[in-house]
């Protein structure tokens, strides 16, 4: 009976880590990201979470797979799209009459809520969209630089 090689018994568990570990990256950044305006944590941090995802997909299936599965000219365009958010989001202080940035649309919900924060709850999600949309183009940017010519 012969052993299976070192090389296919550790392709097994990088690819079932990251079958694992993924949708958890995914789901907890998310989180982060809705819930980031009621705990610590935030847009920031949950973006980062969910481009976390591009790293275990790479670091299971390869720079081949990555390349199927994401779009690099449609993230690079919703990009845009996160920052117009958080720019439309703040504009709307200036729309009501205060300041930029001021929250407004306040007094929705009780404290606590998913939704009770005003703008600053779109804001939040608008830096969150922003920033995985940003560092995942990022990673795809670092991880087609390190893929061996024959994979493009």
């Amino acid at each position: 009976m012969k052993a299976k090689t070192k090389g296919t018994v550790k392709d097994l568990i990088i690819k079932t880590a990251a079958d694992v570990f993924t949708p958890i990256a995914l789901v907890f950044g998310f989180y982060v990201i809705t819930h980031g305006h009621l705990s610590p944590g935030g847009g920031f941090q949950g973006g980062v979470l969910v481009a976390a995802a591009v790293i275990l997909i790479y670091l299971g299936y390869g720079y081949s797979e990555v390349s199927k599965k994401f779009n690099m000219d449609f993230i690079k365009k919703n990009e845009a799209l996160g920052a117009i958010l958080f720019t439309v989001f703040g504009l709307c202080g200036l729309f009501y009459g205060s300041v930029f940035f001021a929250n407004v649309f306040t007094g929705i919900g009780n404290p606590g809520d998913l939704i009770s924060a005003g703008t600053i709850m779109f804001m939040n999600n608008s830096v969150g969209y922003k920033v995985l949309t940003g560092v995942g183009f990022l990673i795809l940017l670092m991880i087609g630089l390190l893929a061996p010519d024959s994979e493009k």
